[in-house]
């Protein structure tokens, strides 16, 4: 992997401001800090200055294991060209099979997880998030939450940070978010970068995409890093002033 901000990789971002890129960004410990609720997750101030900026350069999504509805409450009135909830799966609110199902993961599961001390279930509509961050034991706890979902039927678990999420085993993930939204949106090039194991089918795509982990990783498909989360704003702002650059250059040759 190589360190994103470097001058070593100042061409490839040169690159990504001189086409027309999609810029996809995860939510939580991406664009906002990892805390110990997701209630509590907010973007910093700078971020939330520099993100519409750069969502006036370029087509700028955001691609979140939250909720849709949640994701938007949490971004508030940052203008973005669309924002994905459900790890890639729902682009607009969740129909009532998906909502049916989500209720009904719940009440299988819950009976086996409640002995647990921090452990609890969210449900986000069209898929669930078994948190398990402020267990004691953090180990015996994913054993078991692993243990109950192994039971349910047609489903798929992804990975993240102290949490465990279930979806319908068909849903799509952030990669074919991300290469919709790339077609919709009439990008060539990409510019992706997420923090966690949900990110993960993203950074892999076979497309003509910078994948960017925040957070150094051996087993990650992402060829570039930041080495911390607090590293989003240099990013943005490196984003900005080459796109602007460029605009101000193309004007002087014309």
């Amino acid at each position: 992997m190589r360190y994103f901000l470097s001058e070593n990789c100042r061409p490839v971002a040169l690159r990504l401001a001189e086409e027309r890129t999609l810029c996809a960004f995860d939510f939580d410990g991406t664009l906002a800090p990892i805390v110990e609720h997701p209630d509590l997750a907010r973007m910093r101030a700078r971020s939330r200055r520099l993100l519409p900026r750069l969502s006036r350069a370029y087509p700028t999504v955001v691609i979140s294991g939250r909720s849709r509805a949640d994701l938007l409450r949490h971004l508030g009135d940052i203008p973005v060209a669309r924002a994905v909830g459900n790890h890639g799966a729902e682009t607009t609110r969740p129909d009532r099979a998906s909502l049916r199902l989500a209720e009904t993961w719940a009440l299988a599961i819950g009976p086996a997880l409640a002995s647990l001390k921090g452990v609890w279930i969210e449900n986000k509509g069209a898929s669930l998030a078994i948190h398990y961050r402020q267990a004691r034991n953090k180990t015996q706890a994913r054993t078991a939450i692993l243990a109950a979902v192994g039971e349910l039927p047609e489903t798929r678990t992804v990975g993240g940070k102290l949490v465990v999420n279930l979806m319908p085993a068909g849903a799509p993930g952030k990669g074919a978010a991300v290469a919709l939204l790339r077609d919709r949106l009439r990008c060539r090039t990409i510019l992706y970068v997420g923090d966690d194991d949900n990110d993960e089918d993203a950074f892999a795509l076979e497309a003509d995409i910078a994948p960017v982990r925040v957070g150094r990783s051996r087993n990650s498909s992402a060829r570039y890093f930041l080495k911390r989360q607090e590293e989003i704003d240099a990013l943005l702002e490196l984003m900005i002033g080459l796109r602007a650059a460029g605009d101000a250059g193309g004007k002087q040759e014309r």
